[in-house]
C-alpha cells in the first residue's frame, strides 16, 4: 500500500510519460523511477556503519548539550559548526549558548582552532564564531558556502539561525566562514517555532534558496515546513512537507540538502522524537538514576528517546520517508539512548577510507552523550557512496522494471553489490515492455562482484548509443544483489 500511494502521487502508471534523465546519476533511494517489482524484488534501506568519536565537546564553553552540527567540505578543508551549550537548566552550572567551529583536513581528525573572535568569560581563546544575535543568545546557526553565481565575495558564506530579539529566523553572511554579520537586523522568517536546527541553502535545480524550518502543526505534532527565496531575505509562506503513505511522526531536525552527486535529489536525515512515558522498557534503558534526576526538570528529559530517519524528494515538498530507522541508537550504550542523541549532522561528506584497499566513502556524523556526563560528543559513521538504499532481491530472485526513461550517452554504469553466489542481469526494453534485440536479459552475461562503477555489456558490447533519446525501460534481474544507483554516460 505504501508503494502504491507513493506511485500514485508521483504519477507512475503502466503508460507513464517517459522520464528524461539525460546523463545524470539516479539513485534507487525511493520508488520514483520504478514501475513495478516482481517476485522477491523490493527496495531496501541500508544503515551507516559506526566508526570513531571525532569530537568531544568538553571545553568550558561547551558541555553535555552540544549539537545541531553542520559539516561540509570547502575545497581542501572540512568545516564544522555546532551549538556549544552546557544546558544550565539541567546541570545547574552557569553558562551561555554559543556557536562554535571545528575543522579538518580529512573529515576524520578534527581540531578546534583558537579563533580569538568572541569573548567568553573574559577570554577570546576559544573556537566560538557567534556569541549573540541582537544581544541575546543564538539558538542555532547552519552555515553553507553559497554556490549562487550572483553571490558577492563578502557573502560567499551564508547561514540562517534562530534568534529571540525579536523572535524569528535571521540571515547571516560572511566572507570567510568565520566572521559573521546579519544581512538584515530583523528576522527574515517569523512564521514558525524554530526551536531546532533550521537550515537554508541554494538549490541549483530551481536556482533559488530553500529553507527548512521547525514548527508545530494544529495537533501539536513536531514537524517541518519549507519556503523558497530569491535572496535569502524575502521568503514565500512556509508549507508543510508531505510524506505520501508515511505514518505521523514527531520530527525534530530535518537536515535536507541536494545530494552532491545528484543535486536534483534532496536528501534529509530528520531526527525522530518518541516519548512513551515511564514504561518498564524506559526504566531498563541505561543510567536510570540520571534519567530520574533529569525528569524532575521535565518528564521528557528522562523518558524521551530519538533516532535518525532518511527521506528524499524530487520537488522539495513531497518526500519519500522511510518508516524504519536509518540510524538506530544501538546496543544499550549509555551514550545513545537519551533524547537528543542520534541527531545526524547536516550533511554527508566524501572521505578517504580508513582501510587500505577500499574506495572513498561517505562520512556522516551523529550526536551522542546528550544529557549524560559533563560533555557531549560527535561520532562518525560511514556508508558506501550512493549507498542509502537499493533495489534488492534475495537469492531466490526478483525483477525490477523502471518507468520509461529517456537518456543521453553510450553506456550504462551501475553501482551494485552481490554475494559470491548472487548475480544480476540487465535488459533494456521498449517503452511498451517488449524486448529490444541485442539488449535482452539472455544477451547480458551474468554480472557479480561489488563496484561503485561497472559498465554493463551485452554479447555485442556495452554501446547503447543507438537507443539514446528514445524511451526505454531498464529491467534488472537480481539474485542476492543490490543496485544502489545508475547512470547513462559516455
Amino acid at each position: 500500500m505504501r508503494f502504491l500511494l507513493w506511485m500514485a502521487w508521483s504519477g507512475a502508471a503502466l503508460l507513464a510519460q517517459p522520464v528524461s534523465i539525460g546523463s545524470r546519476l539516479e539513485l534507487f533511494i525511493d520508488p520514483y523511477l520504478i514501475d513495478r517489482f516482481e517476485d522477491g524484488a523490493r527496495l531496501r534501506l541500508h544503515h551507516p556503519v559506526r566508526r570513531e568519536v571525532v569530537m568531544v565537546h568538553d571545553a568550558p564553553w561547551e558541555g553535555r548539550g552540544g549539537g545541531y552540527h553542520t559539516v561540509f567540505r570547502d575545497g581542501d578543508l572540512y568545516r564544522m559548526y555546532y551549538h556549544a551549550w552546557n544546558m544550565p537548566e539541567v546541570t545547574g552550572k552557569p553558562g551561555r549558548l554559543t556557536i562554535a567551529y571545528g575543522e579538518s583536513r580529512d573529515g576524520i581528525h578534527w581540531t578546534k582552532p583558537e579563533l580569538g573572535l568572541v569573548e567568553y568569560n573574559g577570554s577570546r581563546k576559544n573556537n566560538i564564531v557567534l556569541g549573540e544575535i541582537n544581544g541575546k543568545e543564538p539558538h542555532d546557526l547552519a552555515p553553507f558556502r553559497d554556490p549562487n553565481p550572483a553571490a558577492k565575495p563578502e557573502a560567499r558564506y551564508k547561514a540562517v539561525g534562530f534568534g529571540y530579539e525579536p523572535r524569528g529566523l535571521y540571515a547571516f553572511q560572511s566572507p570567510d566562514g568565520l566572521r559573521w554579520k546579519l544581512m538584515k537586523p530583523t528576522p527574515v522568517l517569523t512564521d514558525g517555532y524554530f526551536d531546532t536546527q533550521n537550515i537554508a541553502f541554494w538549490d541549483p535545480t530551481i536556482r533559488r534558496y530553500r529553507a527548512y524550518i521547525r514548527d508545530f502543526d494544529q495537533n501539536k505534532m513536531r514537524g517541518i515546513r519549507t519556503a523558497v527565496s530569491d535572496d535569502l531575505i524575502n521568503w514565500s509562506k512556509p508549507e508543510w512537507l508531505v510524506y505520501p503513505g508515511a505514518p505521523g511522526e514527531q520530527l525534530y531536525t530535518n537536515q535536507v540538502l541536494p545530494y552532491y552527486r545528484a543535486p536534483h535529489i534532496l536528501i534529509g536525515f530528520p531526527a525522530r522524537y518518541v516519548d512513551r512515558g515511564w514504561t518498564e522498557s524506559t526504566r531498563l534503558l541505561p543510567e536510570l538514576a540520571e534519567r530520574e534526576e533529569r525528569a524532575k526538570k521535565s518528564p521528557r528529559y528522562g523518558s524521551a528517546v530519538t533516532d535518525g530517519l532518511l527521506m528524499s524528494s524530487r520537488d522539495g515538498l513531497h518526500f519519500h520517508r522511510w518508516d524504519e530507522a536509518f540510524l538506530r541508537p544501538g546496543l544499550k550504550t549509555r551514550h545513545n539512548w537519551s533524547y537528543g542523541d542520534n541527531y545526524l549532522a547536516w550533511h554527508v561528506v566524501e572521505t578517504e577510507p580508513t582501510t587500505d584497499d577500499e574506495p572513498r566513502e561517505l562520512s556522516l556524523y551523529a550526536t551522542e552523550s546528550y544529557f549524560t556526563g559533563d560533555s557531549s560528543r560527535l561520532r562518525r559513521y560511514t556508508l558506501r557512496i550512493d549507498g542509502f538504499a537499493s533495489v534488492f532481491a534475495p537469492l531466490g530472485g526478483g525483477m525490477v522494471v523502471t518507468k520509461p526513461l529517456v537518456f543521453e550517452g553510450s553506456r550504462l554504469v551501475l553501482n551494485f553489490s552481490t554475494s559470491a553466489g548472487g548475480s544480476l542481469r540487465v535488459a533494456l526494453d521498449n517503452a511498451d515492455g517488449t524486448p529490444l534485440p541485442g539488449f535482452t536479459l539472455h544477451e547480458c552475461p551474468e554480472i557479480f562482484g561489488d563496484a561503485l562503477e561497472r559498465t554493463v555489456a551485452w554479447k555485442n558490447g556495452p554501446d547503447v548509443s543507438r537507443l539514446a533519446g528514445k524511451p526505454v525501460r531498464l529491467r534488472l534481474a537480481l539474485k542476492d544483489a543490490d543496485v544502489f544507483s545508475f547512470r547513462f554516460g559516455k
